[in-house]
């Protein structure tokens, strides 16, 4: 890699999309844990992802992207809506009802090493340094003081934190599976329909879960869900496929754990949340191992 290609685009519309992804994106937990209390978690996720994937839709086809054309593109982002919007937020938002935003982020942050993981598999896939596998298997120490019992979690929470868990694992897979895959599918287009189709998914599994007798359209639940829509999904997402294409790999890993530092502030600022004995030792390990994969993997 040379000087050159670590910055593609002009240094401050960078800079100022990396802002914007760290601080929205971090954000969106908070604002998950506050919201998911009025509207219960299918229809808060399943709502968010319809409105989001309707409007990136229409403005795809504003740019002149087309619509998928072939079943085989459709079966490709039925598999990612599944993993990245289904079970990669969705299974985070229920989550949230009983995990703390700081430690659902935290475990969310185990999503780049998943991804460095799985992305060492297949004919495609790029064998790691020492330097990023001894960050890999710090990491993984660090998910499991995170998960690791004690007197202080109940079982709601426990089955929060594997769901947690679950999710970054399907998250990270359902990246990888949809690098490999090969669609032609342009990148705004392919996101507007994970989300229209994720989001479908999960409305509906709110409904079949009684939870339209459990809204309370309140300020909270309004306002969560508002701002999940229009800056966690549509701002953010829009500014993060726009530096996929303006800067490295290694700096968009820096998102990985720039984001948890974010959450655990906001959450501790506005819920006065903390984090507890192995958790605070599994938080230094997982952002540690992040940053070493981060810093030590090799570019794709």
């Amino acid at each position: 890699m040379t000087a050159a290609s670590v910055v593609k685009g002009p240094a401050l519309p960078v800079l100022a999309a990396f802002a914007v992804v760290y601080l929205v994106w971090g954000s969106t937990y908070l604002a998950i844990r506050i919201s998911v209390h009025d509207v219960p978690p299918g229809l808060l996720a399943g709502i968010r992802f319809v409105l989001a994937g309707v409007a990136l839709g229409i403005a795809a086809l504003w740019r002149g992207q087309l619509l998928p054309g072939s079943r085989r593109d459709w079966y490709v982002i039925v598999v990612m809506a599944l993993a990245l919007v289904v079970i990669g937020n969705g299974f985070v938002t229920w989550a949230e009802q009983w995990v703390a935003s700081n430690t659902a982020a935290l475990l969310i942050a185990s999503s780049a090493l998943w991804t460095a993981w799985f992305g060492t598999m297949g004919p495609r896939g790029t064998p790691l340094n020492v330097g990023a596998k001894v960050g890999l298997a710090l990491g993984f120490c660090g998910v499991i003081l995170m998960v690791w019992p004690d007197s202080s979690v109940d079982a709601a929470q426990m089955r929060g934190l594997a769901a947690i868990l679950l999710s970054a694992i399907a998250w990270s897979g359902g990246m990888i599976y949809g690098r490999g895959s090969g669609i032609a599918v342009r990148p705004l287009m392919l996101a507007a329909m994970q989300m229209l189709i994720g989001g479908i998914i999960l409305a509906v599994w709110g409904i079949l879960a009684g939870e339209l007798d459990r809204v309370a359209w309140t300020v909270a639940g309004i306002g969560g869900l508002l701002y999940l829509t229009i800056f966690g999904s549509c701002l953010a997402y829009g500014t993060y496929i726009w530096l996929i294409h303006e800067t490295t790999p290694a700096r968009l890993a820096t998102i990985a754990y720039v984001n948890p530092a974010i959450a655990t502030v906001l959450g501790w600022w506005a819920l006065d949340e903390s984090l507890q004995g192995t958790q605070l030792a599994g938080m230094a390990v997982i952002i540690a191992g992040v940053a070493l994969v981060a810093f030590y993997g090799k570019a794709r």
